[in-house]
């Protein structure tokens, strides 16, 4: 039974799907007018690995997030370097992929729209929200009124609607009714991007963009929204009264947030300054040593970055991977007379139950990893001495799990170089273009029983339009 907490009830509670055996997950990607940096690259990895785990206990997932490709921001640097949005957007849309490349998000699948794709969408919902009183549009822009929804308002974020009016500046304009409503369509501004609506040109406001993506891929009612904690209000919090308004029913049924990384005590952002780019660190640390490093904390909790932390993952991975080889090494020569490894078959079976159990406890990473380095700590124990061939099973079974767990399920992909004994890649080229040579010829038994040998040495080949691929 896989529990999470649920940012609306601030209470830990059993996962109940909208649809048996399938979930539905929403997570708001990045603005894209700048490389990301660690803080974006956090939720892109912890849902990626909520993702993967909902698969690996059969759900069948549908994941989407977003790139918000026309706001502010992007206006404002597009407008320095003298190109228009689209460039802008286009740009660090291809730079994400790159980056997030190296950590290993899981991309088959999955949904990526982009804000302006999705304009129709968006004034659908706002002509509706304007029909039902919960919306006004004043010299071009199109607001929402808090006012009309007060009694729910705020129930994400847990504040005071009247702390939060006596706290909110003194508009200089009369555009607005109140200080709190929010911009659901903005008037068009000379040199802006802008599209046609009932309310004359203009573009829409932040807000409204997932409501519309959400809607479209997930329906109106759908299972997980997720991201960063500085994105409860009032982004969140505002998803929520506009999605509802106009809809009238439920919206996301769990909500979850990750904590922030900190530099120095204090929230890595690019509005303080003090962020470093995942491409950056990228070229000092291996993409998975960054994920691992993620891994290790409670999502919720802040994660404090230093160098001293990634060699901390470096070390731990090493230690994985080398016991994962040692184990492979022993796999080569059994003994009759060896050890049957009977300790670490009861740890194995230990650490596949504290493992779930971790994960099913909202996806408690920390702890999920925790119980696969009990499993280390005892597979090397087990290769210290000779092993008979039962425990050659147990030891196979290990390195299985031990695979499967780190490298599809965390992410976090093991390099092990001699798990095919002594092939070179430039071997396993070479074979490959034989099979290329059997398939131009048709000669499709000789192509099947090379793929089958290759997958029975741990090597797995992909076909595609141009070329072969391989992974081990």
């Amino acid at each position: 039974m896989i529990k999470i907490y649920n940012t609306l009830t601030r209470k830990l509670e059993e996962f109940k799907p909208v649809k048996e055996g399938e979930v539905s997950m929403y997570v708001c990607g990045p603005t894209v007018y700048n490389y990301i940096h660690l803080g974006n690259a956090r939720p892109a990895i912890f849902f990626d690995t909520v993702r993967r785990y909902f698969e690996f206990r059969g759900y069948k997932v549908t994941y989407v997030q977003n790139f918000t490709d026309v706001d502010d921001k992007i206006i404002k640097k597009a407008n320095e370097e003298g190109v228009s949005s689209q460039e802008i957007a286009t740009k660090y849309i291809q730079a994400y992929f790159e980056d997030t490349a190296k950590v290993n998000l899981k991309e088959d699948g999955m949904i990526r729209p982009k804000a302006t794709e999705h304009i129709g969408g968006m004034i659908k919902i706002i002509k509706t929200l304007i029909e039902k009183g919960h919306a006004y549009e004043s010299q071009g822009d199109v607001y929402f009124d808090v006012e009309s929804y007060k009694d729910d308002y705020l129930g994400l974020s847990h504040q005071n609607l009247e702390d939060l009016r006596s706290g909110a500046r003194i508009e200089v304009s009369e555009i607005k009714k109140s200080p709190l409503d929010f911009a659901l369509w903005k008037k068009a501004k000379e040199g802006e991007p802008s599209w046609n609506s009932p309310w004359g040109q203009g573009r829409p406001g932040w807000h409204i963009e997932c409501s519309a993506m959400s809607h479209k891929y997930l329906g109106e009612t759908f299972d997980i929204h997720g991201g960063g904690q500085d994105l409860i209000f009032p982004h969140h919090e505002n998803e929520i009264a506009q999605s509802k308004c106009a809809c009238g029913g439920e919206y996301a049924r769990y909500w979850i947030h990750n904590g922030y990384i900190n530099i120095n005590g204090e929230k890595m952002s690019k509005s303080l300054g003090n962020f470093f780019l995942l491409r950056d660190v990228l070229e000092h640390y291996d993409g998975r040593i960054i994920r691992l490093f993620i891994l290790s904390s409670h999502y919720r909790k802040p994660i404090d970055f230093s160098d001293a932390e990634l060699t901390q993952a470096k070390t731990s991975l090493e230690r994985i991977e080398n016991a994962v080889m040692r184990g492979k090494e022993a796999l080569v020569e059994i003994s009759s007379n060896g050890s049957s490894c009977i300790e670490l078959k009861e740890q194995l079976a230990l650490a596949k139950e504290k493992f779930v159990s971790a994960m099913d406890e909202d996806f408690n990473t920390s702890m999920g990893l925790g119980a696969i380095f009990e499993l280390v700590k005892e597979l090397n124990k087990a290769v210290d001495s000779p092993i008979n061939s039962d425990g050659a099973e147990v030891v196979k079974e290990s390195i299985e799990y031990i695979d499967t767990v780190m490298s599809e399920v965390l992410g976090v992909k093991l390099k092990l170089e001699n798990a095919v004994g002594n092939l070179t890649s430039e071997l396993v080229e070479f074979i490959l273009e034989m099979r290329r040579e059997a398939r131009a010829e048709k000669n499709w038994a000789m192509s099947d029983k090379i793929r089958d040998r290759l997958a029975e040495m741990g090597i797995k080949i992909k076909d595609g339009k141009d070329k072969t691929t391989w992974t081990m």
